[in-house]
Parts: structure tokens; sequence; C-alpha cells
């Protein structure tokens, strides 16, 4: 055990080293050296407007994604076990998100084409 532990850290150090060695630093490119912020020229005005839409959208995107990787362990969950209240609580989890979007369809937050 004691020799396998010594030859993982051995292993570990060596490719570390080797990175080391093998990393190419080039100092002479200043626009490498600038921060990139958000698509934004680095040297732009920092208070130029911000589409809220653009905003809203990944907010709903993220939104949703998150409750899309809540739906696939809940079904795997109502294949194995066909309680009714395990029924009714994943019918209701699915009304409030059907209720979420078509809300903000409603108030056009999802209509990119509108202004």
């Amino acid at each position: 055990m004691l020799l396998i532990f010594f030859f993982v850290t051995f292993l570990s150090m060596l490719m570390l080293f080797v990175s080391w060695i093998l990393s190419y630093k080039s100092n002479n490119s200043n626009e490498s050296l600038t921060p990139f912020e958000c698509g934004f020229e680095p040297l732009s005005d920092m208070r130029s407007p911000f589409s809220i839409r653009f905003f809203l959208l990944i907010i709903l995107f993220l939104i949703f994604d998150i409750e899309v990787s809540l739906i696939f362990p809940i079904i795997s969950i109502l294949i194995i076990d066909k309680k009714i209240e395990t029924i009714l609580s994943f019918t209701m989890f699915l009304i409030i998100l059907l209720f979420g979007i078509f809300h903000e369809w409603n108030e056009g937050a999802i209509d990119w084409v509108t202004v």
C-alpha cells in the first residue's frame, strides 16, 4: 500500500514537472493580458447599456435547465414507485413549471423578436 502511495505521488509530481517544463509562456502579447468582460471591448466604457432581455433569457434558461435536471430522477422514481403521492407531487411540479413558462411567454420574455 505504501509503495502504491509513493508511486502515485511520484507520478503526479513527474506530470506536474513535465507540464511546467513544456508550457510556453509568452509575455509579448499585451492583448492576452487585458481582462475580457463578457463580450465588451476591454478598453471601452464599462457603463455601456446592457440588454436586459439577454440577461432575462439567460436566467430563464438556467431555471428551466435546473428543473429539467430534476425531472430525470423523478421519472426514474416514478418507474420504481407508483404511489399516488409520488404521481401527484410530480404532476404538481409539472403544472407549476408549465404555469411559469406560460407566464413568461405571456409577458414576452421568451419572444426575442419584439422590442
